[in-house]
This record gives structure tokens, sequence and C-alpha cells, in this order.
């Protein structure tokens, strides 16, 4: 039977009861899943995958079954329809695919050491155990867990254990819930606990590995978060614990299992003694992310895949509200204008990308829609968009109905639309599906047409874009009394503007504190009355008029070369977020020179100008008096200085590296991959190179690890780059979870980047049977979409990728990154001249 049949219309279970006995050394599963469920019809399905099926019974008696691996199914044959209970045995193999249940490796003392993990979204628990393998088919589960156990070790799972009898660790029956959000571990585990004012036990596990004082922050953060999260959702938290875990191997960031969150290493533990300010975003970011999940997406959960959005588009909202709310010096909303805002922007003007809301069958096309850019960045924007609208008091009573009416449950997007319309009186609905349902996004233009201030938006596209007269209902958060609150029409005038400029006082601006998910172009007159008042400005409005100009030269709606006084303009600016808006658009005009030409002499001349007064003010190590904001400059700007081969700043952070070569890890956390970096490619040698990758592959320090990464990466040295690309395939050097990092920075490097094509295309079946079928595996075609920028690089593309093209889960990823080369060369060709003749010009 195909796909679209969903085994949920089948067969609806109720509760499972699991024994599963698990033997590392032979890497072996063996178990048995006992369901208890309605049929609607006598022959059902059962997930399962890459198992072997020994019986399948119902009231003690042997039943007719057959296997069907193409649609991961076991179809039995039961006696009758109805109440039914029905018991499964089965073997699966322990693999190393980071999917289902599976080993995670590190080192102790010299020692190869394992632990055990699991990862079931999105469709991986049939690899575990035989289940009803989609989100609606909730469920209660009695969970026993048998294992090869040596002394000391330690198990988790979703709920507290309650009892240990013939080898088999049991415990409690979970609360309803879905077959992906199962989890359970076990190994030499150490931990760290407290308890939340409500009485929930918290925990942050991970292995010995890692010294204890790693697990104070994110034990700290995850308490404040479910106490945060319990207030702002007037919801309690409805299980006993909440596990924070971190697994040496992990295919993608973090996992919101419920009462069990599991991670990658970097995105849970950090040195809290040398830590950049980044890394404890990241962490406090991402353990928000999560423990918002455990409401939403846990306790109500999407009825099918096409809602993924509901889940992580709201989590990586609130990950922000709630960062926001526990360190508030941090100004989380500003990091989330930094990195979700471009992020979303960038990728939604590709044409063909996805809509937030897509239909989805397919297991593999399934992992292909965690789409980080949209259902994660841009989702989040539509909802940041509904909390601008309706505000804070009317969002948490609309979610506390919310929750109220659909816990233990499933829910679609229009149910918390109808939620939040019901407390609201806006009709949210109708204004959210045409962000919903549509793919892209409108671009505004504001222009004075005879005498009248006319707006008119069309969709946005970088590169070639089909124009199929798509309108949205568009949140204005125009700064005027006269801008309507949605413009829901291609064009509309909002009166003389002569007037409307004399009654406000003020240049006239849109998408006021850019919470809206579109962008502006103004035309002459109204961009020269805005930028002769920006200076008085928030950061965040200075932000968005770079990251739009930005955006509008990628389009072709403007030259790169109108925007280089802007860079001039903010280059002093003490705002991080100004900084980082203004040397993404600052870097991007390195695609238009060739190296060590006239050309990028000019651009490193222009880099030092633009760095240098910073650079004076912030030198190269951390100062007692360093700001948050200082401390995310002072690299932005180093690394601008080093491009620009400044001398002052190639021996300063020589200098440090050379105090700092006895214990490489206590360079400070917020320059430490810059320094590493210019050791690499100014003062690189055999010896230095051996040191660091013989330092990664025994580092437990997942942030100096990263940083040793972009170091390495960095090399124009040929016989260094040969034995990288030889270590992407020792899993002893590099895990397979890092190459998403390493790859695409190779790509990067012109010096690296045929190599890393020719090993790619090469060893693409090594790649797809090594990290296929996870969450990630688009990452390593779009990788390849970033990085080339020329017509042979185009050709090559077609080449590799054309004949992949019905791949399931690739399809859309080699069409759109097909349409980004085409996009970046046809930018380079056309812009080239002028923006380097522009460059030139500004020294």
């Amino acid at each position: 039977m195909a796909e679209m049949t969903h085994f949920y219309e089948l067969f609806k279970p109720e509760h499972y009861d699991l024994k599963i006995n698990i033997n590392r050394t032979k890497k072996l599963i063996t178990g048995t899943s006992t369901i208890t469920g309605n049929a609607t019809q006598a022959k059902v399905a059962v997930h399962q995958k890459f198992m072997t099926i020994e019986a399948v019974k119902v009231a003690d008696q042997e039943v007719p079954f057959e296997l069907n691996d193409d649609a991961d199914a076991i179809w039995i044959d039961l006696p009758k329809s109805g109440d039914v209970t029905m018991t499964i045995t089965y073997s699966a193999p322990l693999t190393d695919t980071m999917m289902g249940i599976y080993p995670s490796y590190y080192e102790l003392n010299g020692e190869k050491q394992e632990i055990i993990g699991t990862q079931f979204e999105a469709a991986a628990a049939r690899q575990a155990f035989p289940c009803i393998d989609e989100p609606e088919a909730k469920a209660t589960f009695d969970l026993a867990i048998k294992y090869d156990e040596k002394p000391g070790e330690t198990i988790l799972a979703n709920m507290p254990e309650n009892r240990f009898e013939d080898g088999y660790h049991y415990f409690d029956t979970t609360m309803r819930m879905s077959t992906y959000l199962i989890a359970f571990a076990f190994g030499d585990l150490q931990s760290k606990q407290t308890e939340t004012k409500s009485g929930v036990k918290i925990g942050v596990f991970t292995t010995k590995a890692h010294a204890m004082n790693e697990l104070d922050f994110p034990l700290d953060i995850a308490k404040r978060a479910i106490e945060f999260f319990e207030d702002f959702y007037q919801t309690p938290y409805p299980l006993p614990h909440s596990w924070q875990l971190a697994l040496p191997d992990f295919s993608a960031g973090a996992m919101e299992n419920w009462g069990l969150v599991t991670y990658r290493e970097s995105y849970l533990l950090f040195d809290p003694d040398n830590a950049s300010m980044s890394t404890k975003q990241h962490v406090a970011t991402t353990v928000t992310h999560e423990l918002a999940h455990q409401w939403f997406g846990d306790l109500v959960t999407m009825k099918w895949w096409d809602d993924l959005w509901l889940n992580e588009s709201f989590a990586n909202m609130m990950e922000y509200v709630a960062v926001d709310a526990l360190e508030p010096t941090w100004h989380a909303w500003e990091t989330f204008q930094t990195l979700e805002v471009p992020r979303a922007l960038q990728r939604d003007a590709t044409d063909g990308v996805q809509s937030v809301h897509v239909h989805v069958e397919n297991p593999a096309e399934i992992a292909a829609i965690f789409d980080s850019a949209i259902v994660y960045a841009k989702g989040s924007r539509m909802l940041v968009m509904v909390r601008s609208l309706i505000g804070d008091d009317a969002l948490r009573k609309g979610l506390k109905n919310y929750f109220a009416k659909h816990h233990y449950g499933n829910a679609t997007g229009a149910d918390l639309w109808q939620a939040l319309e019901d407390v609201s009186g806006q009709k949210i609905g109708s204004i959210m599906d045409s962000w919903l349902e549509q793919p892209g996004y409108p671009v505004v233009t504001a222009a004075v047409v005879d005498g009248q201030l006319t707006l008119s938006q069309k969709q946005f596209f970088i590169g070639e874009g089909k124009d199929e007269g798509r309108l949205w209902q568009i949140p204005l958060q125009g700064n005027y009394e006269e801008t309507p609150t949605i413009m829901n029409e291609a064009t509309i005038q909002l009166g003389d503007y002569q007037t409307l400029r004399q009654n406000n006082s003020k240049a006239f601006r849109l998408n006021v504190g850019n919470n809206s998910h579109f962008i502006v172009k103004y035309d002459d007159t109204l961009m020269a009355d805005l930028l002769s008042e920006v200076d008085s400005y928030d950061a965040i409005s200075q932000l968005q008029i770079i990251q739009d100009m930005r955006l509008l030269a990628e389009g072709r709606q403007i030259s790169f070369a109108e925007v280089l006084p802007l860079l001039r303009r903010f280059a002093n600016s003490q705002s991080a977020i100004v900084i980082s808006g203004l040397y993404r658009l600052a870097n991007d005009l390195q695609q238009f020179v060739s190296a060590d030409s006239t050309e990028e002499k000019n651009l490193q001349t222009f880099f030092g100008e633009l760095s240098a007064e910073q650079v004076e003010r912030l030198g190269f190590a951390n100062r007692a008096s360093d700001t948050a904001d200082d401390l995310v400059i002072r690299p932005e700007v180093l690394k601008a200085a080093l491009y620009a081969q400044n001398k002052a700043a190639l021996a300063g952070v020589h200098e440090l590296f050379v105090a700092n070569q006895a214990n490489l890890a206590a360079l400070p956390a917020e320059v430490r991959a810059l320094v590493l970096t210019n050791e690499v490619k100014n003062f690189g040698n055999a010896e230095l190179f051996d040191q660091l990758l013989t330092t990664y592959a025994k580092s437990s320090d997942a942030s100096f690890k990263a940083d040793i990464q972009v170091a390495l990466t960095s090399t124009t040295d040929e016989q260094f780059i040969g034995q990288i690309i030889v270590a992407l395939e020792n899993a002893d050097i590099i895990k397979p979870q890092d190459l998403r990092a390493w790859v695409p920075a190779l790509l990067n490097n012109d010096a690296s980047q045929q190599a890393t094509w020719d090993w790619l295309q090469s060893d693409w079946s090594w790649l797809e049977k090594t990290v296929g079928g996870g969450m990630g595996f688009t990452t390593y075609v779009n990788a390849v979409g970033q990085a080339f920028k020329t017509q042979a690089r185009l050709v090559e593309y077609q080449q590799f990728f054309g004949p992949k093209i019905n791949t399931p889960g690739l399809t859309r990823e080699i069409l759109m990154d097909k349409k980004v080369i085409e996009a970046q060369v046809d930018l380079i060709e056309s812009e080239k001249a002028a923006v380097n003749t522009a460059v030139a010009k500004e020294l």
C-alpha cells in the first residue's frame, strides 16, 4: 500500500509495553513490542525498519504477517477488527548512523568508550521497536531496557525508573505521546541536578570526558527556563523531571524528547572560564528552544509533518523570548536580527523555495523539510509578526487555551490561529495563511509618485524568479499614522507626501522594529530623508537599513556600489548587531576580486580603513571594561584588519599565539579562531598543522575544536589540504557529525575547493551511507551551491547533481542551489567592474 495511507488510519494504538534488550558487543537489539489499540480493519500495518520479525501474536496465537521493506511496514492479518493487543518479537542491528538506537564514541584517559543514545525524529522509532511511527499515533508507553551493563553505569529515559528486575530497568508509564519523542540512554555518565520552584527535577548529564564545571551553566539555564515557561504558558510542566543529555555523536543540534532532551555536546557544554559570548548565547538559546518544545510540540504535537512549522517556528521564537527574559543584558532580540532574520530573508528569496507549510509524505522528504531558514527562521518571523499584532497578553492567554484544549493530543496550524483569534478578535488565520502557504516574501517599494506617497508590493527574488503575482497581507508597521495596519493590495496610496511629511515631522519608515517578513526599497527622496536622521535610530533600525540594502543589491535592484558609503557611515558603531550587519555586507565584496590582484589590494586597504579605529579602541584581547557588544565586535573588526594585512594586527595576534603556545585552549575564546587561523595562514608549518589536527582529535572541548576546524580549513598548503581530505573519512579524527562544518569551510576556501569537490564527487556514496537519512544531509548540496561562483563550476554542479535530481529529499535542494549558483555568476559578471571602481574611489 502506498505511503500516502497513514498507518494510523488502520490501527490506532493506545498503549505500548516495550521490552528491549541491547547488546553493545554484538551490536544487536532484540525485544518485544506489545501494542494495545483499535484496528479499523482486519489487515493492518505497523512500522519497522531494518528489522527481522520473528513472530506476531494475538491472544498468544501466532498470526500471519509479511514485510514490505519499501514501505517500512509489517502487514499483519488480525483475527478481526476492533480492540486488539498484538505482541511483535523482533531483532535489529545497532548501527552507526546516529539514527534509531546508536552508539556514541568518545575517548577517556586514552581509551575509546561508548554510550548508547537514541534519535527517533522524524521516522526512526521504527528502527528501535515496531510501532505506528506517526505523530498523530499518540499512546502511553511502558518501557523496560536490558543491556550488557557494567558497574557504575547510568540509564536515563523519558520517565523515572521505578524498579530493576531480571536485568531489566523498568520506567514509569509515560504520558500520552508520539513515538518520535521516546528516548533513552545509558553508559558511564556524570551529572549535576537541581529542582525548580514547582518541584521539577532538572539534570544535566554527560560523559566523564568533561569537567564538571561545564555542566553549571546549562543546569542553571534549564532550571530557569522551565520556571519561565510555566509562567509564560500558564501551564505546568507535566513531567517529574527534565534531563539534558550531551551525546558525543549527534546528527542534529538537539532533540526535544519529552523529559530527556538530547544535545550535540557543543550545543550544551562549555568551559565557563573561557567561553565566548556567542557560545553562551548559543547554548542558552538551544536549551530554551528544546524546553519550549516540552509544551509546544510534546504536550501538543502537530498532527502530521506538514505542520512541522507548528513545532519548530514557535520554539525558535520562544528561545529568544526566554533568553531575553532570563538574561536581559544580552539583548537576545538583537541576536535574532543578525542570525534568524538574514537566514530567512536570504533563503526565502530563491525561486523554488518551500513554503513554511509544505505537503510531505515520504520519510526521506520529511527529513528534508527541516529547513532551518524556512521552518525555523522564517516561521519564527511569522510568529513574531503575530506577537507584534496581538501583544503578549493575548498571546499568553491564547496559548493557555490552546494547551488546555489540545493537551496530550494533536493540533494543526488552524487550531493555533483559532485560539489566538478567540482572545485577540483579529483575523490572524487569514493574515498568516498568505505567509504560511506561499513561498517567498515581498519587497515593498515606497516612493513619491506624482506627489503621492505610494506603496507597492512584489515578490522579491535573488536570481531568476517567476513572478506569479503573489500578494501577502503585510503588517506594515509604519511610523506615520496614515499607514494601514495591513497591506493586502498590490499598490496603495497614503496621500500627499509633503503634507504627510510635515504632519509627522520625521522621515517615513516601514517595518519599524523589523518584525515583519519583508524588505523595503525606498526611492531616492525617501532614502535621503531617512539617512539624514539615521544616527538617531536604534541599533535594530540601523541594521535593518544595511540588511535591506544588501539584499536589494544581491537581487540586482540596486548596485553594490551604491551601498559602499553605508559601510563608512556605520564603521565605528559600538552596536554589535550593526557591526555584524556591516561586515556581512562588506564581506560580500570579496566575491568581486581575484586573489593577489590590484582590486583585492584596494579592497584590503578599504577593510583596513573600516576597521582601524575599532581595532585601536578594542585591542586584541578582552578587557575588564568590555561591554557585551565589545566582545562581539572585537573578532569582527580584527578579522577585517587581518584580511587587510594590517601589520599591527598581524603582529599582535601572533604575539597572542606565542604567549599561549603551551596551552592553546587558554587563548581568549572570543578571538581564538582568529589567532589560530592567522597562525596557520601566515606562520604555518607541518609541526603546527600536526599539532592542531592531533589536538582536535583528542580534545573534548567542543568550542575549542570548532576554532581549530576554522583554522585548519583556512590553509592554502596543498599537502595539508590533502591530509584533511583523508581525515574526512577517519572518524577517530573527524566525527561524521562534524563533516557539515568541515566540508562547507573547505569548499569556501579557494585553495581547497577543488580537492574537496573531487572528494565529494568520488565519495558521495560513502557520505550518503555515513550521514544520509538525517535532517542535515541537504547541507552537502547547499554547501556546494553557496561556494560555487563561476560558469565552469555551474556546469560541473549540473553534471554531478543533475542525475541525482530524483533522489528523495534532495530534489528541491538541487534545483534551488543551481539557481543560487546562476545568481552568483550573473551578479559577479554584471557588478564586478562597478564595485571595484567604487572601492577605488572610496580610498
